[in-house]
Order: structure tokens, then sequence, then C-alpha cells
């Protein structure tokens, strides 16, 4: 039975009362329904209990078996909340570079919300999240439990990153390997550190999480063109000294 703190690896399409699909792990699913703006695709590994998916699905999780398959419908206030009609606002026009259309998402200022009116040089403006008040039904299936200290660290680091990171623990320590360019991965960089607070809430054993930055030599092109030539050649070559090998010990054994 699942309790708060697990590891599981769970798939599922979440859709609305009408069967609008808005979100799927699964590809063909996600991009049939017109979400081709998910940075990836695939089973997630979550934590138990610290709100990896929406309130409710994690909820759910708690005291199911892994095995399960079914549906979850999770109410507004544990989804993406309850409708506030005081959240609409009235903004002049000139907050936009373009005239803003009826649906458009828009930010202004440090809030982002959905243009409901144009009236003349008026804008109205819906920061309720797209989904406020509405119910949400997940097609949920838990594959598996997560218990490699390892995995647990991989998973965290792409919760929290949105990067896949090689990975060693040694002594109690986490040494990951930080991908090329995430320097200047403003996720990476700001999510790093959640992903470590939460490699210490729930990996016990473990005292020191060291970020590790490779650089390795950059071959000329050309230089890299001649060894992947001369790596051909030798595996030719072996090739050619194997055949030859086989005809010989064929000869051998049926001799004329």
């Amino acid at each position: 039975m699942i309790q708060k703190g697990d590891f599981v690896k769970i798939s599922y399409t979440a859709r609305l009362e009408d069967g609008t699909i808005i979100d799927s792990t699964d590809e063909k699913t996600a991009i049939e329904a017109g979400l081709t703006d998910k940075l990836r695709y695939g089973d997630i590994i979550v934590a138990v209990g610290d709100r990896h998916v929406i309130e409710g699905l994690d909820d759910a999780l708690v005291g199911k078996e892994i095995g399960f398959k079914g549906e979850i419908v999770v109410e507004p206030e544990k989804a993406f909340g309850a409708y506030d009609p005081d959240k609409k606002e009235t903004v002049t026009i000139r907050h936009f570079k373009e005239r803003p259309q009826v649906g458009q998402r828009v930010q202004i200022g440090d809030k982002w919300g959905t243009v409901e009116r144009v009236i003349g040089r008026r804008v109205v403006v819906d920061f309720n999240h797209p989904y406020a008040g509405k119910k949400i039904i997940f097609d949920l299936e838990i594959k598996e439990k997560i218990d490699d200290p390892l995995e647990k660290v991989k998973a965290l680091f792409l919760l929290y990153t949105t990067k896949e990171v090689n990975a060693e623990i040694k002594d109690g320590r986490v040494i990951v390997e930080v991908p090329r360019g995430s320097s200047f991965d403003q996720y990476f960089l700001i999510g790093k550190f959640s992903a470590i607070d939460a490699i210490f809430r729930h990996l016990e054993d473990v005292n020191e999480v060291e970020l590790v930055e490779r650089y390795p030599r950059i071959k000329p092109e050309a230089e890299e063109k001649k060894e992947e030539a001369e790596e051909a050649e030798e595996q030719k070559s072996q090739e050619e000294a194997k055949d030859t090998k086989e005809e010989q010990d064929t000869k051998e054994e049926n001799p004329e």
C-alpha cells in the first residue's frame, strides 16, 4: 500500500467533464489533443505528498496498491481552485503591444490571465486559472514503486529542473553531473536547490550533495572525422581477418 513519502512511477491522462483532454503523459494522446508544449512525455516518478502533481491526485495516491488502474475525480478545490469572480480586472489597452484577442493568455505584471472582453480601449482580464471551478478527471495507472536511492535522486532532479542527470552515491555523498548548458538554464539554476532540499528530506543517509561540471575537450571536426575513419578501417580489418580465419578453419575441417 502506498504511503506518503513513497516514490512511485505513474502515467495518466487528465480531462474535463466534457471530455476535453488537458494533460497526458502519453505522447500520442497529448499530441492528438493539441498539447504540444510539454517539455517531455512518458511516465513520471513522483514523491507522494510533495505535490509534484495537483493536490487531489497526490492525495489519491495514498492507500492505493501498485498496479492500480482507474479513474480519479478531483474536485475544483483540490485541483485549480474554486472560481473567484473578484479576480477579474479591467486594464487599459496600452498594457499590450498589439490589440489583444478574446481568449488570449496575457501577462500583466507578475500575473497571467485570459482576455475576456475588449471594450474600446479597455480590456477585461480574468486572472482565474483557466480550469478554476472545474472538476479534473484522471485516468491513472500506478506502475511501480521506486526504492533505489539513486533513481530517487535522478527523479527529483528531473522533477525540479526538467533535466536528466547522471549521478552516483558514495559514502553518504550524492554526486550529480551538471548537464552541459545548464549553467545558463533558469529552470536548472532555481530548481537545483529544491532538488537538493528534497534529497535531504527523502534520503536520510545522504549528508552532502555535490554538483560537478565537466567540460571535455572538443576535438576539431577534421580530427574527429579522421578518428572515425581510422576506427571504421580498423573494424573492417578485424572483420576481414575473422572471415579469413573462418574460411581457413572450414578448409581444415573439410579437406579436399
